[in-house]
């Protein structure tokens, strides 16, 4: 059968289309005529979920860290992902650029400045008083800033992904997320569970993205207004919106090979090539200094930030910034540890580790001490960046702090080219995920998937973030808008990605009763 009758004779699950298409366009609706209600209802589930759960967020961010840090060094990380015999489908290159760029969007690009810069100045006080623009404050922003950008969300990523990786391609189960379950009672999960998983899965994904496409187009949009004098309006946001929309999803019906392999590889090499450009015209031996002074106050206080919550002094620092990141990244992580499955298949589980949790949490290291460092100096300097965050908004921060440096107005048009490629990337890659999860195509291949369901949903989530965006207004900022919405889409998860995790853990010891990968064809089907 050729490709082309393959992709015709593949059905959508309807199982999942209509009661997403259901829940969604109640968002959009609500959205539009009943904006404040909508904010209402967001801020009552994030509420619950910080004042109920928020040790168990804190506390999961850590245990997957450890989880992903123990299968890397352990004798598990031999086990070969698709048995002894499978061919990796992406250089070391490749498979490492697309695991940078689809994980992270357009976050550090928003944040890299941003995140220091407001702690250093409204630094929380964790484990005592800490004066704002100290050099103690500093410390605290840049190791608040490694916590939350580098090894944990990764290690969500990559717990999530292993344990699909290995259900899939090593036990020959379908290309679910809920396949992971099947240890629980030795066989496949039924229909209405696997449907009402994966429905679950998608509806917090898409969320984490609108999230995140909302941040990224308010950010272009303040750049482009900066730059080129263009109305920062929310009109702007949804043209904005549209045009990465169209990018992405061109992208993804492409496919892996021409679409998000090309993009991911342009989209690093890019992010290198800004990264030197402010190593070598900024203060770099303030950020030699910073960055190593930092590195040792983040070793010596390693879990301060993952598990401060406040209970006695009742701050909310930790419901806006740890608790949201853990919402969005655990948003994430089934469907982005579906898509790193996928492509992981003829890899062993420590070279997973090492690619989808190592490296890339290295990289976010190296990002935040020289853009957190050198935001850093030129608030010291008198630059008045934070007054410009204040003024302007955060998503202004990263322009400021680029005015600064020669070439304005080229620089200025490179970073706007890399957050939109950012996007494009991360879009595309969740865009293929959830399509693959929509149809009943039971295989790891992207390229079954119709090109008609991939446009279904890269609109789907393109509504939901321009809904999220103009439902702001004087009782939330965008920004906040879209952490709100972020927190809501991964509460459900969190309770989720602690099964996936026991069961992923559990597949991997007891790999010899599980693994068929080595085994004849008769027992190959007794999972199916």
């Amino acid at each position: 059968m050729n490709l082309k009758t393959s992709v015709r004779n593949i059905k959508a699950r309807k199982s999942i289309l209509i009661p997403m298409s259901i829940i969604f366009l109640a968002i959009i609706i609500m959205g539009i005529f009943e904006p404040q209600n909508l904010y209402n209802i967001q801020n009552k589930i994030v509420t619950i979920a910080f004042n109920n759960f928020g040790w168990l967020f804190q506390v999961t961010a850590v245990m997957f860290t450890c989880i992903c840090i123990w299968l890397t060094m352990s004798k598990y990380g031999n086990i070969k992902l698709g048995g002894s015999d499978a061919k990796p489908i992406l250089s070391y290159w490749n498979w490492f650029t697309i695991s940078l760029t689809s994980g992270i969007g357009t976050g550090i690009l928003f944040w890299g400045i941003a995140e220091p810069v407001t702690h250093f100045i409204n630094p929380p006080q964790i484990g005592g008083t800490i004066k704002s623009g100290s050099e103690a404050a500093a410390m605290l922003a840049m190791n608040i800033s490694f916590t939350h950008w580098t090894f944990i969300p990764y290690a969500m990523y990559a717990t999530s992904g292993v344990s699909i990786a290995f259900a899939v391609f090593n036990m020959k189960l379908p290309c679910r997320v809920s396949s992971v379950l099947y240890i629980l009672r030795n066989k496949p999960v039924n229909k209405f569970i696997e449907s009402m998983i994966d429905n679950i899965c998608l509806f917090a994904i898409a969320g984490g993205v609108a999230a995140v496409l909302g941040v990224g187009t308010m950010q272009i949009s303040t750049g482009l207004n900066l730059i080129l004098g263009t109305p920062n309006t929310k009109s702007t946001w949804i043209i904005v919106v549209f045009i990465i929309v169209i990018t992405y999803i061109i992208s993804s019906i492409t496919g892996l090979e021409k679409g998000i392999k090309w993009i991911a590889d342009k989209n690093t090499k890019l992010y290198i090539g800004l990264l030197i450009f402010i190593f070598i015209f900024g203060p770099t031996t303030f950020i030699f200094s910073l960055g190593t002074q930092s590195i040792g106050y983040s070793l010596d206080h390693l879990f301060s930030v993952s598990t401060y919550l406040s209970p006695i002094d009742g701050s909310k620092w930790s419901r806006w910034w740890p608790i949201y990141y853990w919402a969005i990244w655990l948003a994430y992580s089934p469907l982005m540890g579906m898509f790193f499955a996928i492509i992981s298949k003829g890899r062993t589980i420590r070279e997973f580790m090492i690619m989808n949790f190592i490296i890339p949490s290295i990289f976010g290291v190296f990002w935040f001490i020289i853009f957190g460092g050198a935001s850093i100096h030129q608030q010291i300097s008198g630059t008045g960046l934070w007054q410009t965050m204040q003024s302007v908004g955060t998503e202004a921060a990263l322009f400021a702090f680029i005015k600064n440096y020669p070439f304005y107005a080229i620089t200025s048009l490179f970073f706007i080219i890399a957050i939109f490629i950012s996007i494009v990337t991360m879009c595309d890659t969740m865009t293929t995920t959830i399509s693959t999860l929509s149809t009943d195509t039971k295989e790891a291949d992207e390229k079954n998937v119709p090109s008609r369901i991939k446009m279904f949903w890269g609109i789907s989530m393109a509504f939901i973030a321009i809904i999220n965006l103009i439902s702001s207004g004087d009782t939330i900022s965008g920004i906040d808008s879209t952490k709100q919405l972020a927190t809501v889409a991964g509460f459900p998860i969190l309770f989720f990605m602690l099964i996936l995790a026991f069961c992923g853990i559990k597949m991997i010891i007891n790999n010899p009763k599980y693994d068929l990968t080595n085994c004849n064809e008769i027992e190959d089907k007794k999972l199916q």
